[in-house]
């Protein structure tokens, strides 16, 4: 069911890949909810994926962006600004790892991945606000939501490096929520979403097991890719003008609970 919350609304979309994405369940809920979307990721990214047949779904633009490069993201903040006129939301779902992906265990970092993990994972939200906030690209109120895991609070072994990376883009939320609220009235939060199957997730050692003590564990049980964009949608709504610098968690419970029978 569709409520209209976010007619009118124009957004970005990073980090798309394919229908397991919860990047791409937030485009098709956003565009199902009245707005209008302009869709990117990595150029090897848009390669591998299946965006253009999200594009086509959800009737929106696509276009290369490469998180670490500030020439890509200025090009992007500019067309979107010409194209929209000003942005109200931004979905920030990015994250990789060099050193998870080749399995390296955490007391055996390669430092150089470990630079690009931080990069790639966490340094590009930075950057997708600065360079918001230099063009002037956001609307007053609008609303940036980066995707974030409890790994950047608690430990999960399997993680590795990806924890401080998530750890320093909450951070990042809310150090920019501060001079972007102060600025526009510009909310900036972080989701804590439930361990889910996707494609980047699955490179995660030991992922199943993340996936099953969570649901066994939560209340509500794990929350899905499309409870997820439902939820990023609240928070693209005017609905939630006053919430900014948190990060909340959507997990089933899972965040608050100890032990269970």
């Amino acid at each position: 069911m569709a409520y209209e919350l976010l007619k009118g609304k124009k957004g970005i979309i990073f980090g798309a890949l394919d229908e397991r994405s919860i990047a791409w369940k937030v485009a098709e809920k956003c565009a199902e909810e009245g707005a209008e979307l302009l869709l990117t990721n990595a150029p090897v990214a848009l390669r591998m994926g299946k965006i253009s047949e999200l594009a086509q779904t959800v009737n929106a633009d696509v276009i290369a962006a490469d998180v670490t490069v500030m020439e890509d993201l200025e090009n992007l903040i500019s067309t979107a600004k010409q194209k929209f006129g000003g942005i109200d939301f931004i979905l920030h779902s990015v994250g990789m790892s060099p050193n998870v992906r080749k399995g390296r265990a955490y007391t055996d970092l390669n430092y150089e991945f470990y630079h690009k993990t931080v990069d790639i994972s966490a340094m590009s939200l930075h950057r997708v606000l600065q360079t918001c906030y230099n063009q002037d690209a956001l609307n007053e109120y609008a609303s940036v939501v980066a995707l974030t895991y409890i790994a950047a609070q608690r430990t999960y072994s399997g993680y590795g490096d990806m924890a401080e990376a998530k750890a320093m883009l909450e951070s990042i939320a809310r150090s920019f929520g501060h001079h972007y609220g102060v600025k526009k009235n510009v909310r900036v939060n972080t989701v804590s979403q439930s361990p889910t199957v996707t494609t980047a997730g699955s490179g995660v050692d030991g992922f199943d097991e993340f996936i099953n003590n969570a649901d066994k564990l939560s209340p509500l049980g794990n929350a899905s890719a499309a409870e997820c964009a439902n939820y990023c949608v609240t928070l693209f709504s005017d609905l939630t003008r006053k919430v900014t610098m948190q990060n909340l968690f959507h997990d089933g419970g899972y965040s608050s609970m100890g032990a269970a029978n």
